[in-house]
């Protein structure tokens, strides 16, 4: 699963910021990643956080492993461990967040749970991301779009 979102297009080629695939395996493996440690990394090294694979729990035991190294040679500092959540809401299509439909409908969007379903779990994890009150919210109209939506 390698995808760049139209919406992250403003900054694929330098990967100034953390792209939502990158972050969807950070949820996955369960590492807080802050974009200054990011910025800290070569173009090369966020290049292969976002290639290498994390979908098997081996996999996601080697992303886990490689990204701790990265992170303590680049910065100095042991990495910050976040709780895995074994039943993430993106990964349920079957239930629509309340909070997801409501967000959708400040901007005149009815999203449906047919909508929800016909997703992929990365475009799912994107909306409910750019959806939270401590996001800035400005790629979520775009997602939004890129997602065929409206």
């Amino acid at each position: 699963m390698k995808t760049f979102f139209e919406f992250e297009a403003d900054f694929v080629t330098s990967l100034r910021c953390i792209p939502m695939q990158v972050r969807y395996k950070l949820d996955t493996c369960g590492i807080k990643l802050k974009l200054s440690d990011w910025l800290q990394m070569t173009q090369d090294e966020r290049e292969a956080l976002f290639e290498l694979p994390c979908s098997t729990q081996t996999e996601i035991e080697t992303y886990k492993e490689y990204l701790q190294q990265l992170i303590l040679e680049r910065t100095g500092t042991p990495v910050v461990q976040l709780p895995i959540d074994p039943y993430p809401v993106w990964m349920d299509s079957s239930n629509l967040p309340v909070t997801l439909q409501e967000k959708a409908q400040e901007l005149g969007v009815n999203l449906t749970l047919e909508k929800w379903m016909a997703l992929t779990s990365l475009q799912r994890f994107a909306l409910i991301k750019l959806s939270r009150p401590s996001h800035e919210n400005k790629n979520f109209p775009n997602a939004i779009a890129e997602f065929h939506l409206l």
